[in-house]
Formats: C-alpha cells, sequence, structure tokens
C-alpha cells in the first residue's frame, strides 16, 4: 500500500471516527452523517470542501464490510494504458524516438499524422515516452554529470569567488545598487573576505583578493565564475606570481558554484532580508553591519553540511598559511596611462593631479603606473620600454616655481680631493711654499654659521657634512643674494616655502626681502 492510498484510507476512518466505533446510536447514524456532509474539511491532496451524503454512506458501508482495507482506492484497471490515443499510435512514437533520440514533439507528431492520420499532446507524449524508457538520458543521448560535494581536505586549499545583486544604498543624494564580493573557502564555509560595492569590475575584485591576502594568506587554488573579468591578464599574472591555480566554472552550469551560491542565498535571507525592511543606509554602514553578521552570526552558527561552525573548521583545517608580498602582487594590478612629462614644470598630469617627476625627463614621453585604491601619493614612472625611472610625488603647481633634479648622493670617487693631492706632490717637489692671503668678508651673520642652521631646519645633524658641494653652491648663492639675512629671516623663509629645498626657500627670502624695502 502506498503512503498516498493509505493517507485517504486514514482520512475516511478519521472522518466516521465516531460511527466506526459505536459513539452514534444506530437510530442517528443518517442523521449525523447528513450533518457531516454539511462541514467542509480538507482532503488529502490540499482542497477543501463538503463530502457528499452518498460518499460518506458508501464508505461506511465499506469499512463495515471489508474494514480498513476496503477503504483503499482500487486501482484503474487500464492504468498507465493510453486511453485517448490508441496503444498502436503510441508504440510507433516510442519506436520514432528510440530511432533517433534527439527528435522532438513536433517532429515525432509528423510522423504520426503521416502514417496515423492523428496527433498526441506534447504532455501526454512525453509521459509515454519516460514510461517506455525512450528519452534522451535513457537512451544515452544526454549524459547529465554526476554531481558530488565540494570539499577540500585542509582550510585554503580552495577559495569559491564571485558576485552578487545586492540592496540599494544612499549615495549623496541618490540611491545605487550595490554588488557583493565574496571569497569562501571550501574546506570550513568560512568567508575568507566579503563586502558591498557599487560595481563589479576588475578594480572590485583586485580590492576582494588584495584584502583577503592580507588577511589570510593565499589559497592553493581559486574557483571562480567564467566571466571575462576572472580572465583579465592583471588576474592571471598575479595568480602566477603567487602560485595560485585558478579554476574556472563550466559555461551554463551554475550548479559548479553552489557553495557561494549557497552563502549569497543565506546573506539575503538572514541579512538582506533585515536591511531591506528597515531605513536606507550608506554603503559605509551596509558593510560594517554586514561584517557584524559574519562574525557574530554566520561564522559562528553550525554549518548544514560540515556540522561544524565555520570559525571553528577554519582553525581546525588549517595547516600553513601562504604569506604574499602585497607589494609584489599589487603591482600586477597597476593600471598605467602614458604621458608627457610636462618641460616647464617637470610633471606629469594623471587624473586632474600633477605629479613632480626628474627634471631630466622634461619633454619625454613616459608610463605612469599607480594604484587607484591608494591614496595616490606617489606613482611609479617608467620608460615606454618599462625602464623603471623613479616615483612621481604629488604636487600643487606654483606659478614661477623651479623645478628640482631628484637629489643625488655624494660621489663615490672624490675628484677634488684627488686635485688636491696632486696639487700638493707639486708644491713638495718645488721645496718652495707659497704665501696665500685670506679674505674674510665681513658679514655679520657668517656662511657657515646660515649654512649649520640650514641643515638643522632640514632635520640633519652633520652641519656642513650634510650637503653635497651642489647643495653648497645653492646655497652660497642664496647667501649672496640676501645682504641682510639672519636666522629669524631664514626660519621664516624656510617655514613659508612649499618645498623645503634651497631653491624654494631661496624664493622666499627674496620675496621676504622686498616686502621689508617697501615703504
Amino acid at each position: 500500500m502506498s503512503e498516498t492510498i493509505q493517507r485517504w484510507a486514514i482520512f475516511w476512518c478519521t472522518l466516521l471516527h465516531d460511527v466506526i466505533f459505536g459513539h452514534v446510536e444506530p437510530q442517528d447514524v443518517n442523521r449525523y452523517l447528513k450533518q457531516l456532509a454539511q462541514q467542509e474539511v480538507r482532503f488529502p491532496n490540499g482542497a477543501r470542501n463538503k463530502p457528499s451524503l452518498s460518499t460518506l454512506k458508501r464508505k461506511l458501508k465499506a469499512y463495515r464490510e471489508g474494514g480498513f482495507e476496503a477503504l483503499v482506492r482500487k486501482p484503474r484497471s487500464d492504468r498507465g494504458k493510453p486511453r485517448a490515443t490508441s496503444a498502436e499510435v503510441i508504440a510507433t512514437a516510442v519506436d520514432i524516438k528510440k530511432d533517433q533520440a534527439r527528435r522532438s514533439h513536433k517532429t515525432i507528431n509528423r510522423f504520426l499524422r503521416e502514417k496515423h492520420a492523428t496527433t498526441v499532446k506534447r504532455s501526454t507524449l512525453y509521459r509515454h515516452l519516460k514510461a517506455a524508457g525512450a528519452t534522451r538520458i535513457k537512451l544515452g543521448d544526454r549524459k547529465k554529470p554526476v554531481r558530488k560535494r565540494w570539499t577540500r581536505e585542509n582550510t585554503h586549499d580552495l577559495w569559491v569567488g564571485d558576485f552578487e545583486e545586492g540592496p540599494f544604498v544612499l549615495v549623496g543624494d541618490d540611491v545605487l545598487p550595490t554588488h557583493p564580493s565574496a571569497f569562501i573557502d571550501c574546506h570550513s564555509r568560512f568567508v575568507v573576505e566579503a563586502r558591498y560595492y557599487l560595481r563589479q569590475n576588475l578594480d572590485i575584485l583586485i580590492d576582494s583578493l588584495i584584502r583577503a591576502w592580507a588577511t589570510h594568506g593565499a589559497s592553493l587554488a581559486l574557483y571562480v565564475d567564467n566571466a571575462k573579468v576572472y580572465h583579465a591578464k592583471a588576474l592571471k599574472a598575479a595568480c602566477y606570481r603567487i602560485h595560485i591555480e585558478q579554476l574556472y566554472r563550466k559555461p551554463k552550469d551554475p550548479p559548479g558554484g553552489g557553495i557561494i551560491e549557497r552563502f549569497f542565498e543565506t546573506a539575503q535571507d538572514q541579512f538582506e532580508a533585515e536591511v531591506r525592511a528597515g531605513d536606507l543606509l550608506t554603503l559605509e554602514q551596509l558593510n560594517r553591519a554586514f561584517s557584524a553578521w559574519l562574525n557574530v552570526s554566520y561564522h559562528e552558527e553550525v554549518h548544514s553540511e560540515t556540522k561544524q561552525t565555520p570559525r571553528a573548521r577554519c582553525q581546525q583545517g588549517l595547516k600553513v598559511i601562504r604569506h604574499v608580498d602585497l607589494q609584489q602582487a599589487q603591482e600586477c594590478f597597476l593600471r598605467s596611462e602614458k604621458r608627457k612629462v610636462d618641460p616647464d614644470f617637470a610633471d606629469v598630469r594623471l587624473l586632474n593631479r600633477f605629479y613632480r617627476v626628474d627634471i631630466r625627463l622634461r619633454g619625454d614621453w613616459v608610463k605612469v603606473f599607480y594604484d587607484p585604491f591608494s591614496d595616490m601619493q606617489t606613482v611609479q614612472i617608467r620608460s615606454t620600454d618599462d625602464v623603471y625611472l623613479g616615483k612621481g610625488l604629488f604636487h600643487t603647481r606654483q606659478q614661477g616655481a623651479e623645478p628640482e633634479a631628484a637629489p643625488q648622493g655624494k660621489p663615490k670617487h672624490d675628484y677634488l680631493a684627488l686635485l688636491i693631492e696632486q696639487h700638493q706632490q707639486q708644491l713638495a717637489a718645488r721645496a718652495k711654499g707659497i704665501d696665500f692671503r685670506k679674505i674674510r668678508a665681513s658679514r655679520r651673520w657668517p656662511f657657515t654659521a646660515f649654512a649649520r642652521c640650514f641643515a638643522r631646519l632640514l632635520g640633519k645633524t652633520e652641519g656642513l657634512g650634510a650637503f653635497t658641494a651642489g647643495d653648497l653652491e645653492a646655497l652660497k648663492k642664496i647667501y649672496n643674494r640676501n645682504a641682510t639675512l639672519n636666522e629669524v629671516l631664514l626660519k621664516e623663509a624656510f617655514q613659508k616655502a612649499e618645498v623645503k629645498s634651497p631653491a624654494h626657500v631661496g624664493r622666499q627670502l627674496q620675496i621676504l626681502a622686498s616686502r621689508k624695502e617697501q615703504p
């Protein structure tokens, strides 16, 4: 007896319970059944209706004569056999399908119309074909992949990542949709990184991965969707450099991403439903609440598949952490733009910001590499042949300011010392001394004191030894141009200079001197 048939038999016995067990007097049975026929009841198939009096009497009689088994519905004698369509037509349809497994119902009906002058409804045809084992799967034409549970032996053996659609947030005076990006560990179901963004592109993917690598190290493999963003050269380069195997979900195969899809479904049911029921949040507020939900709820609840909390299973399965050189990884994701160095300001323009470069590059074409997620205070400068040329420093253009060459260290070979030594050898050979007169300028503030003060303002303690000969020459020129130079004036000029260098400080000294000369 099937469960459905048994459920119907129990239903009639329950409905006639008082009569069956003698709680109703024999003379009152007919009246009781009439009252029962006026009451609406729920049938086993879910329908609500009133049982007819004749049906109640028939069921009661059947029970009294044959007991519980008599209430069981007898199957039709022609069950499973075609009634509206002849067996010959169905047999022909089955034979046509077996002859060519890919024939559709339209093709089969074309044959039936020609041979039997009739057609069979699609649903009826497929029902009989399935019963006869004449479907594409049964005939071996379509091989459906056999699924198995996603699992890995250890934590961080495999991460699964994807994007999804999220709730709307308030951005300024506008309301925009969000897109959560997430990566989940296959072994533990621990979410190594997840947050909401306003876009779903390569920049967002990079940001998610960098955050995950910085916190958890690198996984052995990365399983992602087959979308174009996951085939980006920058992502492939970073994965090869860190030695991460990239695995892709097969096209038109949604079950392959079951783990990450299940996580998004949980987030939608438990978190996003609450977000949509409350006040409109900003993106920052949404991510703060999402982080709290992950750490307080999701990571601490027992997972239905692993029977452990994601946090506990993650710690238990952690065997090794593969640390990532983030600077090396970020280099793979840097954006680049080709720019010409301004010949007057010795800088390049990028995103309406100016970056000072080596003065020797004025007028040259260079490549500017930058990280769009950084504070953008510095950028990398490379030649068009990808030779590293140094860094570009963010600055504000100031009309009239002279660009400076990048500071260089002291020469390894001292040419002046060599000349002095050779000169001394000449003097010794002549055995005759030469007298020199030393002329000292009568200044109120000596040059050496000025140079030492300048070094202290730069934070250097070596005094004159802190400067190269070129630096001292530039300081000497500033010293000669300002006859009234003193320590107070130098400190004021140093404070006002935007760049703490001889050229900028000298210009400020000239401005201060000209103001003092005005009546």
